[in-house]
């Protein structure tokens, strides 16, 4: 069992906040959907940032989250619109 910190871009915080709903190890997260994550910490904690959801793909593609939120922002929207999880842009 590898430890979620294990996963690029993930570190003790996002460990933290990961266990509060239930996932615990690496393997939890990967086979996770990362959306349905992003919604249930942001039940949990309202201000959970966009961030944490580039963050979750970035972990489970194996890209650092900089990449992914450079690269494929507009689909992630559009992906929480959808879901009616749209985040506040600043």
């Amino acid at each position: 069992m590898k430890n979620i910190t294990q996963l690029k871009g993930l570190g003790p915080k996002s460990q933290a906040l990961l266990a509060q709903i239930g996932v615990h190890t690496a393997e939890q997260l990967l086979e996770r959907d990362p959306y349905q994550l992003y919604a249930e910490l942001k039940q949990r904690q309202a201000n959970t940032s966009l961030n944490m959801l580039y963050a979750l793909i970035g972990a489970q593609e194996n890209l650092h989250w900089l990449e992914i939120k450079k690269h494929r922002r507009t689909e992630i929207l559009l992906r929480l619109d959808d879901m009616r999880q749209v985040p506040r842009i600043s």
